[in-house]
């Protein structure tokens, strides 16, 4: 009779606690569904949704290829919707560009790397990014990863004397060797090499990718960051070497040998590249949460035409448009500007559409590195970008479950007859190839808001990064969707009484905790 009771008792309870959750969910939902048609979101019409993605994915812009005429011209496009829709100039600024000082250089056409007698070739199994020099004859050192961090302590160059040497390192640091680690270091790893003397640095080829992707990928003009003294950036060659079977002279090198080695490179060249992020700003409406930032972004640059593009192409059609990626994200962008600037929210919005994503995430790293507005006042990076779409009735959010934003995502999803598909093909590590990494890896929660992908198959390989993919073959009723749920989503992150926060144990908390001073 007592467990019966008891049973009664629990089963009351539960009954209790099920009714009150949804209730509690009702008013949530109630609350974020409230004057929706008032939203002006709600009214975004597809002729201008259309009309964006047709002139900013069109032949006239030559694929917007960071650094040429064809990605002025979409910044310029971007700025001038900007400043129609209401967005305002961030204050200090005098117009909505950020510069982002690079550089683009050209490996040389020739290079030899000999140790112990094995010479290594360029193209083959050798690949010198940076640096002319007729010749270097010294000795090779082993420095571990080649890195140093004072905050931590670590200096792998410790009791080292690399003056006037090759230093042979690790790829990556001791803190990460995935690949956006490796190619995020290799700037300053040839500097703190360079700081200590060395002549030379050779970084060993042990990636999870295959060699020749790698070669094919940087064995041409390639954009980076400026340094802050370029001709001192010249002074040192930089490379890759790719180990054989026979490696018995680079495991000496890992066991403290040295070793003579013989250093040839030619055809180096570099020259400065002027590019720019557009940014603008919406005030907030409350009074103490407009001193919070919510950062939207979409990466408004593609690969250009050509061998610059990276895939097939002919005499007829040598132009990839890049309408998906990320023409698609630059429009839902200026989407939201114009609805949430129309009717702004409680928290101040930046509105930050950034160029060099397609050739290392470059400009929302500089912003990350160089915020207009501090980043610790920045609550949320709300980042649209994708490789295509293959399911027009989903939306596809890459972090989903990190940031404790899944139920907004799938309410502005929802509202427009979409379904959230959640971190579509994880092989691929989309996460960390967007930019919402950059601005994740300083603790800014993050997320990427894209395109309806279930997977990585045959029809988004047909389109991603590939010459067909032009404004005549996407869908525009759902672009429009696509583009409402966007704006519908800045709107509510940015009406929401808390603020996003990462999930405890995600890989970027620490850094959002050194970054807010704050754990909630």
């Amino acid at each position: 009779m007592g467990l019966l009771f008891l049973e009664k008792f629990k089963l009351k309870n539960m009954n209790k606690v099920f009714l009150t959750c949804l209730f509690s969910l009702g008013i949530l939902f109630s609350s974020w569904a409230q004057n929706s048609q008032e939203a002006p979101e709600f009214e975004l019409k597809k002729s201008e949704i259309e009309g964006h993605l047709r002139f900013l994915a069109s032949d006239a812009l030559q694929g917007r290829r960071t650094g040429e005429m064809g990605n002025d011209m979409a910044a310029n496009y971007i700025a001038a919707y900007l400043e129609a829709y209401g967005v305002k100039k961030v204050p200090g600024m005098d117009s909505y560009f950020q510069d982002v000082p690079m550089e683009a250089t050209t490996p040389p056409s020739s290079a030899s790397f000999e140790l112990n007698k094995k010479v290594y070739t360029q193209g083959e199994n050798l690949l010198i990014l940076s640096g002319n020099t007729p010749s270097i004859k010294a000795d090779a050192i082993f420095a571990n990863f080649g890195w140093v961090d004072k905050e931590s302590g670590h200096d792998d160059y410790k009791g080292l004397d690399v003056k006037g040497k090759v230093v042979v390192l690790l790829p990556g640091t001791p803190d990460g060797q995935d690949p956006l680690t490796v190619f995020t270091s290799m700037k300053a790893k040839r500097q703190m090499a360079q700081e200590r003397g060395a002549v030379a640095v050779i970084e060993l080829y042990r990636l999870p990718f295959p060699w020749n992707f790698f070669r094919q990928y940087f064995n041409k003009e390639n954009l980076s960051l400026a340094a802050d003294d370029n001709s001192q950036e010249d002074s040192i060659v930089y490379g890759w070497l790719k180990e054989g079977d026979d490696n018995e002279d680079i495991q000496k090198l890992q066991n403290g040998k040295k070793a003579k080695v013989a250093l040839n490179s030619e055809g180096y060249a570099r020259r400065d590249v002027s590019a720019q992020n557009v940014i603008g700003i919406i005030e907030g409406s409350d009074p103490k949460l407009k001193d919070e930032y919510l950062l939207l972004t979409a990466h408004y640059d593609h690969v250009g035409t050509g061998a610059n593009g990276g895939g097939p192409y002919t005499p007829e059609d040598s132009i990839f448009n890049g309408a998906r990626d990320n023409g698609m994200g630059t429009v839902a962008l200026l989407a939201a500007a114009k609805a949430i600037a129309e009717k702004p929210v409680k928290r101040s919005v930046i509105i930050l559409a950034v160029t060099g994503e397609e050739v290392g995430l470059l400009g929302s790293q500089y912003y990350a590195e160089n915020p207009i507005i501090p980043l610790h006042k920045t609550v949320f990076n709300l980042n649209t970008d994708g490789a295509g779409y293959n399911d027009v009735s989903y939306v596809s959010i890459v972090g989903y479950g990190r940031t404790g934003t899944d139920e907004i995502m799938d309410a502005s999803a929802n509202i427009f007859g979409l379904d959230v598909f959640p971190n579509p093909a994880p092989e691929q590590n989309l996460y960390d190839r967007s930019d919402n990494v950059s601005f994740a890896a300083a603790g800014v929660p993050a997320i990427c808001f894209s395109p309806g992908a279930t997977g990585f198959n045959e029809e988004i390989a047909h389109y991603y990064h590939q010459v067909t993919d032009n404004p005549d073959t996407v869908d525009y009723d759902y672009l429009l969707k696509f583009s409402k749920a966007f704006s519908r989503a800045a709107r509510l992150v940015g009406n929401e009484a808390t603020r996003p926060w990462w999930v405890k144990g995600d890989k970027y908390e620490e850094a959002g905790i050194k970054l807010y001073k704050y754990k909630p």
